[in-house]
């Protein structure tokens, strides 16, 4: 008896870590799934996500039924916010991981991504003319999922969480400007809002993962970097000479309400060639990368939700 009661203390014990570390694993970001997520968003059967095409309307349902199995809930009756581009009917898919702070959940963490892209090219070649947008923007569409998976499983967020895929990006931030000036006018108490655009490709020789957009206007990138405790976002001199603060969702919501409001990406057109052309295709990506930086910004976006004050605030202009 003496023998047998430590190993079966020893085999309970090693039983209790294999199910603590299963648990982890399971909301884990793998290179896989955002892989998997990439391929579909970026498939040939999508013929490129124009707004208001068939195309579109299959990456919005795939969006949804993501989301309904991650358990994350409509924001609104449904996750379609609907509205118009001309004549033709588009939408975002909105959801919402509720805070757990009876305080704190009033106030809402936007994290976005758009998941249109341009349809059929004028760019031909080699008979392809389906502009897939793998890096823009079927890689930041899939970080957003994946954070939703995450988040969703963890339930660790003081205040609210919404997901937002934005349609009608490409026709002119069209589906954020509807989507900011429809929650402003409800009076939504919003903390930040961070979009995720073109991460599916990593820089080469610089001291940070990824840049953050208009990074002089607020301390954001420095908080998150303090909530890291690591460097790994940073300024791109490429990204202020092009403005593309003004280029992404982000500056939208910025417009709206005057809050800290910017894009994460790792590509400044610097380090893809293939920016709103066909060969931007899922084979190009970098997964291990996307992982590697998604599961790094998590922490970051976890302090974000928790922290008792609004940390993350505008500078001085």
């Amino acid at each position: 008896m003496k023998k047998i009661i430590p190993l079966f203390i020893l085999l309970l014990i090693y039983s209790c870590k294999t199910s603590v570390q299963s648990d982890s694993e399971s909301i884990t970001i793998t290179a896989e799934e955002l892989e998997s997520m990439v391929t579909y968003l970026a498939s040939d059967d999508l013929n490129g996500r124009d707004t208001g095409s068939e195309g579109i309307d299959k990456a919005a349902n795939y969006l949804e039924n993501q989301l309904k199995s991650y358990n994350v809930k409509p924001y609104f009756e449904t996750y379609k916010d609907e509205f118009k581009v001309g004549d033709l009917d588009a939408f975002n898919i909105v959801g919402v991981i509720e805070g757990n702070d009876s305080d704190l959940k009033d106030e809402f963490v936007i994290i976005g991504a758009h998941y249109d892209h341009i349809g059929i090219s004028k760019k031909i070649v080699q008979n392809d003319s389906i502009a897939n947008g793998a890096n823009d923007n079927a890689a930041g569409t899939s970080s957003v999922l994946a954070m939703a998976k995450y988040f969703a499983a963890k339930k660790n967020n003081k205040r609210s969480l919404m997901f937002v895929f934005f349609s009608a990006e490409e026709k002119g931030l069209l589906g954020s400007k509807h989507l900011a000036n429809k929650l402003k006018s409800e009076n939504l108490d919003l903390y930040t809002m961070v979009n995720m655009e073109m991460i599916g490709v990593p820089f080469v020789n610089r001291d940070y993962v990824a840049f953050v957009t208009g990074y002089d206007k607020s301390n954001m990138a420095n908080k998150m970097n303090e909530y890291l405790g690591s460097n790994l976002l940073g300024f791109s001199e490429i990204s202020k000479k092009y403005n593309l603060f003004r280029q992404s969702d982000n500056a939208a919501f910025y417009d709206a309400f005057k809050l800290p409001c910017h894009t994460i990406s790792s590509c400044d057109l610097s380090n893809y060639d293939y920016y709103h052309h066909v060969d931007d295709e899922a084979d190009k990506l970098d997964y291990k990368h996307m992982a590697s930086l998604i599961n790094g910004i998590i922490p970051g976006i976890e302090k974000m939700s928790n922290t008792a004050t609004k940390e993350i605030v505008l500078k001085d202009e």
